[in-house]
């Protein structure tokens, strides 16, 4: 049997929608944190103004994430159009209306649950150097910090929407709902200020998902508040310290 080589034009596809995830993952990134960082700039005059060393080393490690991210995810969406790989489907009515929003609360959860056990192992001493001391270099977190991570937790990460897509039914414009959710927390949670209303964040919503105010708590003492959706996992290993301070310049 042959052996693929570039001038295959299935390697050829694959390769491409590889680059093209990665160049996408990478747009989301800047379009998304640098939104963000703007609309601090004007709620937050001069918060940012000490951090542009810090910023430019967080946009740095976070384009080299968005390779990791973009690489496996472009090979999926690839086998998704090629081959029907995987379980992601277009037709509405493929399945029952009430799985539609079931499915994101799964892919969520699923989410979460990997994140906050990673999480927790990843601030383990010897692995917390190798995996996780990028990211806490961040001190405090910008909106630019929110895929500022060493590779080596970028691949911890990575896997997990596109392994989902293998085994968990879902509709594409679900999914577009789910990475939504994903690059907003992931943003908002590192502002370094709260962007969702007191009432919210202090009320009884508030009490189970997570925002800035709570994951910033996590950048202060490091061994709690491990979560990236919900506290459920916090609260139930009772790693939850609360809600954190925000530092102004």
């Amino acid at each position: 049997m042959s052996q693929p080589t570039m001038s295959d034009p299935t390697l050829l596809s694959a390769l491409i929608s590889a680059l093209a995830m990665t160049i996408i993952v990478s747009l989301r990134y800047l379009l998304s944190s640098g939104g963000f960082a703007w609309a601090t700039r004007v709620r937050q005059p001069g918060l940012y103004a000490p951090l542009s060393r810090q910023i430019r080393s967080e946009i740095a490690w976070s384009l080299f994430s968005c390779a990791i991210f973009g690489i496996p995810a472009g090979i999926v969406a690839w086998g998704w159009r090629a081959h029907g790989w995987t379980r992601i489907y277009e037709d509405i009515h493929a399945m029952p209306l009430w799985y539609w929003p079931l499915s994101i609360l799964i892919y969520l959860a699923i989410h979460d649950t990997w994140f906050y056990w990673s999480h927790r192992w990843m601030h383990v001493p010897r692995v917390f150097r190798i995996f996780h001391a990028v990211h806490h270099a961040s001190r405090p977190p910008t909106a630019w910090a929110a895929m500022a991570f060493h590779p080596t937790e970028a691949l911890t990460q990575a896997f997990v929407v596109p392994l989902l897509v293998f085994l968990v039914p879902i509709h594409v414009g679900a999914l577009g709902v789910v990475l939504t959710i994903m690059t907003v927390m992931g943003v908002t949670n590192h502002m370094g200020w709260e962007i969702f209303p007191h009432r919210l964040v202090h009320g009884r919503l508030g009490r189970w998902i997570i925002t800035a105010t709570h994951h910033q708590r996590h950048h202060d003492i490091y061994r709690a508040n491990f979560g990236l959706y919900f506290r459920f996992w916090d609260r139930v290993c009772g790693t939850d310290k609360g809600l954190g301070e925000f530092l102004r310049p």
